[in-house]
């Protein structure tokens, strides 16, 4: 029996050298599901500490109505 490795996702916001901001919206989209949920840090790749900082981003940007916080 085989164990399967797949490859490291690596962090998006470490290779850019950025951090994640409530005033860039459309790419606080895409770590969220159609619904409006955040998505975890093992699907979408992103560090500890970037998957932190971009929890609090994207409920910034739900307080101020730049993402709802559900889609129904």
């Amino acid at each position: 029996m085989e164990i399967k490795r797949t490859a490291k996702k690596t962090c998006k916001f470490c290779e850019e050298k950025k951090e994640p901001s409530y005033k860039n919206y459309e790419e606080l989209r895409q770590f969220m599901t159609e619904r409006g949920k955040i998505i975890g840090r093992r699907q979408t790749g992103v560090c500890a500490k970037h998957q932190r900082i971009l929890a609090r981003e994207i409920k910034r940007a739900r307080q101020l109505a730049l993402l709802p916080y559900l889609v129904a």
